[in-house]
């Protein structure tokens, strides 16, 4: 029977593998453009106006307040809920590690529920299941979550729970020897896992000897040598007040939250050092270059391809997600294609040039990375490389309103699918106070998504496309697919 521990570790990864999707993150849109810009006017097609969308966009009142160690508590209260999530966000993960701590983050997700001063691992386990609640984390480059579902009457435990591992974790030896074999077997199944080695790889095309380049769970020398000063270091270092706050929603009252934190979070560093202080040492730079990994025992190939995209804070973020929306994804097994709105799914389609693609875009807080993913057969590589490229010039230069439109359509309606439950509205929240500073209501995300017109979407693909770098990672059966040297000449061509 699975243990606590290992169910959290199984939800992390699925958490991490639900960031290469497709579908649009709240965050990714809504942390962009600080200052608000009103839709164009005459946008034709059939895009719905703010008026129609306004009785759908009302959602509770969203509360904020920082408290003097510098925690952040946001909540978006609905009374009538019988539970809640209660979760606390960090402005920490692998990006802040260096190459011989590379993995720490990670690690020290799974060590945090080992036991406490207070608690001890089986207590810890006992408190939560007799509690019918969940306790799940997960580590990404730029944050680290640890949050809890939980019944009304129990939003106390749960504050109080997630106050207690964060502060008073003891890491013992014993369970630091166990951990290093769960981490290096879990690093064995992502390596089974090609969807996630491709982006692994990927990032380390487009930022190699940067930290954004590597791997969240880190090298196995690594893994194997991370010792309990690692991790008190860790959290000393980046869990401080000021890179972190305390998100719920549901079945939560704010002055009762800000009450509970003020009391339990007391031992938090007030070290003032933020995230963006630290990015701003040490910028990512972009690399055009590849990783190809030859596998001819492997039926496909799997590669991806990428451009520079937008930063959190980036006014071109939106436009990004609207060329993102474009491009489109495709799988033969769902049996659309032809008569998909995506341009580049109906070649793909019609041409039987893959068994899947799905667009991407990912945001850092100084950089981003957005293209295509795929997989097909190896003789389908070069001909299936040419259609993606085409595609990018296209949008650049004769993409059409009716494309736009439904691309707007299609994102707004993403964003609001995203937002179900208290579990999305908790980290919606919380990620956005964290890399923006302040919630962004659906009223004035949608007005600026609604602001993306075709001369948008062709500027921001002039900017982010025409002529640019591009990085590239590939697995399988791959010696028909063109070299970095080809891509680029592409791009080059696009002018």
């Amino acid at each position: 029977m699975p243990t606590f521990s290992s169910v959290v570790c199984r939800l992390a990864r699925l958490r991490r593998s639900k960031a290469l999707s497709s579908k649009a993150t709240i965050s990714s849109l809504s942390a962009a453009l600080p200052n608000h810009q009103p839709p164009a006017e005459g946008n034709a097609g059939v895009s719905r106006g703010l008026e129609d969308e306004a009785p759908f966009l009302l959602f509770p009142e969203t509360r904020i307040s920082e408290l003097a160690n510098g925690v952040r508590v946001v909540t978006q209260s609905s009374l009538a809920a019988r539970t809640a999530t209660v979760g606390v966000w960090i402005d920490a993960g692998s990006r802040f590690e260096t190459p011989e701590t590379n993995g720490t983050a990670h690690f020290l997700e799974h060590m945090i529920f080992k036991g406490t001063r207070r608690r001890t691992a089986r207590g810890l386990e006992e408190e939560i299941e007799n509690a019918g609640a969940r306790l799940n984390a997960y580590t990404s480059r730029e944050q680290t979550t640890y949050y809890a579902n939980v019944l009304r009457e129990d939003v106390g435990l749960a504050v109080d729970v997630l106050a207690d591992i964060l502060q008073n974790s003891r890491f013992h030896e014993s369970a630091i020897t166990r951990e290093r074999s769960v981490i290096l077997r879990e690093m064995e199944e992502v390596q089974g896992q090609t969807e996630e080695v491709i982006f692994d790889y990927l990032h380390m095309a487009a930022f190699p000897n940067h930290p954004l380049g590597n791997t969240i769970l880190g090298p196995a020398e690594n893994i194997k040598t991370i010792s309990k000063f690692d991790l008190y270091e860790y959290i000393t270092t980046h869990y401080t007040g000021h890179r972190m706050v305390v998100s719920a929603a549901g079945a939560v009252r704010h002055d009762d939250m800000v009450d509970q934190v003020s009391k339990l979070f007391r031992r938090l560093s007030n070290d003032p050092t933020t995230a963006s202080m630290l990015v701003q040492e040490y910028p990512a730079a972009f690399t055009g270059s590849e990783v190809r990994v030859v596998n001819d025992d492997m039926p496909l190939a799997h590669f991806a391809i990428a451009l520079e995209g937008a930063s959190w804070t980036d006014p071109n973020s939106i436009p990004v997600m609207v060329i993102q929306s474009i491009l489109g994804s495709w799988n033969r097994s769902a049996g659309v294609g032809n008569l998909s709105g995506s341009e580049l799914a109906r070649k793909v389609g019609r041409g039987e040039l893959a068994e899947s693609i799905i667009s991407f875009n990912t945001n850092y807080a100084d950089t981003g990375l957005f293209g295509v993913y795929a997989t097909a057969l190896p003789d389908r590589l070069h001909d299936l490389c040419c259609t993606i490229m085409d595609e990018f010039s296209r949008i650049a230069h004769e993409v059409s309103e009716d494309e736009v439109v439904r691309a707007r359509n299609q994102l707004k309606s993403s964003l609001l699918l995203h937002i179900d439950g208290t579990s999305a509205v908790a980290e919606n929240n919380g990620r956005q106070i964290l890399t923006y500073g302040r919630i962004l209501p659906f009223m004035e995300l949608f007005a600026r998504i609604d602001a993306v017109d075709v001369d948008t979407v062709k500027q921001t693909a002039m900017q982010f496309i025409v002529d640019k770098d591009i990085a590239i990672s590939c697995v399988g059966p791959i010696q028909q697919l063109p070299d970095h040297s080809w891509f680029r000449s592409q791009t080059q061509s696009m002018k």
